[in-house]
């Protein structure tokens, strides 16, 4: 690039390194390529508002982020519940409490002076005590209890084994406790399969139920008398049967190779009574007493 004598600006100067001699030199100003171009006119630049508004859309048209003007919403009343009825619904409105199979949670049931609920013996026997610890009274409580109409221990009496050999099957010995009540049961090994059940009633024999009874040892005797095993059985005793006067009757099956033996008491079967006696608790076992009951 050189300056030219008669231009204003500077000139290219572009020359070819083939035939460089026999070619004439071109010069090109920067200035006269400027003039030829159209002259635009400057726009002034406004500078923005500190509050700018919202962005207005040409009318007529709408663009991608213009948002269509808001239409206020206009709020109506059913015209099926007016006014005046409002308040009368909601004095009448009523709560229900169902399950998910819309079943009612809620059983209202009145009872007449005939109709007294029936409330068990221990939760009575529970506020007694506690109503007795309050008034600082002795503590006296009455316990229920079957009193049977036989031996407890008929194994000790004389002619047990007879009665053994006779019947194939005899009571041995009754236990009382608070779970209910445990008995022993002797009957002749006449077969190694046997089945002993004992049939019990407190509705005097309008309706009865069965307890089966587990071997526990056998009973090996001297000389010519025979051996014998012993059954242990246990008869539940609920709650509402222990009441003073209540009746417990059983008797005891015995089958043996096809063939079924009975102890019923020489026909009178075995009965217990319920009865009831009388306890003073002594002032240190009072609080832990009343806790047990």
């Amino acid at each position: 690039m050189e300056s030219h004598p008669h231009g204003s600006g500077p000139a290219l100067q572009f020359t070819s390194v083939f035939n460089e001699a026999s070619r004439p030199v071109k010069s090109f100003h920067l200035q006269d390529i400027s003039n030829s171009l159209p002259h635009r006119t400057p726009v002034a630049i406004r500078p923005p508002s500190p509050n700018p508004g919202p962005a207005q859309c040409p009318a007529g048209r709408r663009g991608p982020s213009c948002e269509p003007e808001p239409k206020p919403i206009m709020r109506r009343r059913a015209k099926s519940l007016s006014s005046s009825t409002d308040e009368h619904s909601c004095r009448n409105m009523q709560v229900r409490f169902v399950d998910s199979l819309g079943l009612e949670l809620e059983d209202v049931k009145f009872f007449t002076a005939s109709e007294d609920p029936r409330v068990p013996v221990h939760v009575i026997t529970r506020l007694l005590a506690s109503s007795e610890l309050a008034s600082r009274k002795k503590l006296e409580l009455e316990l229920p209890y079957f009193q049977p109409a036989f031996p407890d221990n008929i194994s000790a009496e004389s002619g047990f084994l007879e009665r053994l050999i006779q019947q194939r099957v005899s009571l041995e010995q009754m236990f009382y406790s608070e779970l209910g009540i445990i008995g022993t049961v002797q009957v002749l090994n006449l077969a190694y399969e046997k089945e002993v059940t004992v049939i019990y009633s407190f509705t005097d024999w309008k309706s009865r139920a069965e307890s089966k009874a587990s071997w526990i040892s056998t009973v090996h005797r001297d000389g010519s008398d025979p051996e014998s095993d012993v059954f242990r059985f246990h008869l539940p005793v609920p709650p509402f049967i222990m009441t003073p006067g209540a009746v417990l009757q059983f008797a005891i099956r015995f089958r043996v190779t096809g063939s079924e033996y009975w102890d019923n008491n020489a026909g009178c079967d075995y009965k217990l009574t319920c009865q009831t006696y009388k306890i003073t608790v002594p002032r240190e076992c009072e609080d832990s007493l009343v806790h047990f009951v």
